[in-house]
């Protein structure tokens, strides 16, 4: 049986990841949405997570609880390392990530593939003010690392969200998707 791959979705903060991972999961549903933990207060919306503290964190990163983890914006993430049972089994497993986590990523995940989602800054600027999770400074902050590079090497699809939703993920189903023979 072959390894599924890791789809690590990836963009700046405001770009819709959580919104494309849903309709892909709805779209395709044999994908497995992977549940982060991350030190975020609990029900903030976005994505579904589980909620901890940083002790909590830190030691769940010492008992090996996680395949990777990373620190971004003053919080912390883990994907956690039951990813690799649902890898095992062929299936793809769809999860935000951390474009600054990447290069890790691709040395513990051999089939890792990037879903890079973009937006033009306007479509950023107002995602990130209506979500209202962060402080104006934050929301500047977050708009200058936008543009931040991929690191070299990896597989990366592409794919613009500024217009309908529906579009979006209709095209990223299709890009995932393996070819037909």
């Amino acid at each position: 049986m072959t390894r599924g791959r890791l789809i690590a979705v990836v963009g700046p903060s405001g770009v819709g990841k959580d919104s494309v991972m849903a309709g892909l999961h709805r779209t395709l549903p044999d994908l497995h949405l992977v549940r982060r933990v991350i030190t975020r207060a609990p029900g903030l919306g976005g994505e579904d997570y589980d909620a901890v503290t940083v002790a909590e964190f830190k030691a769940l990163a010492e008992e090996g609880a996680f395949a990777v983890h990373w620190g971004a914006h003053g919080l912390h993430y883990g994907i956690p390392a039951t990813v690799n049972h649902q890898l095992d089994r062929g299936t793809d497993c769809l999860v935000n990530f951390s474009r600054g986590a990447l290069s890790q990523a691709a040395g513990i995940f051999p089939r890792i593939t990037v879903l890079n989602v973009t937006a033009k800054p306007e479509t950023l600027a107002s995602r990130l003010t209506a979500r209202a999770r962060e402080t104006e400074q934050e929301i500047i902050k977050r708009l200058a690392q936008a543009d931040k590079p991929l690191p070299a090497g990896l597989e990366v699809i592409h794919l613009a969200n500024d217009g309908p939703l529906s579009q979006t993920v209709a095209r990223a189903a299709t890009l995932l998707q393996p070819a037909s023979v």
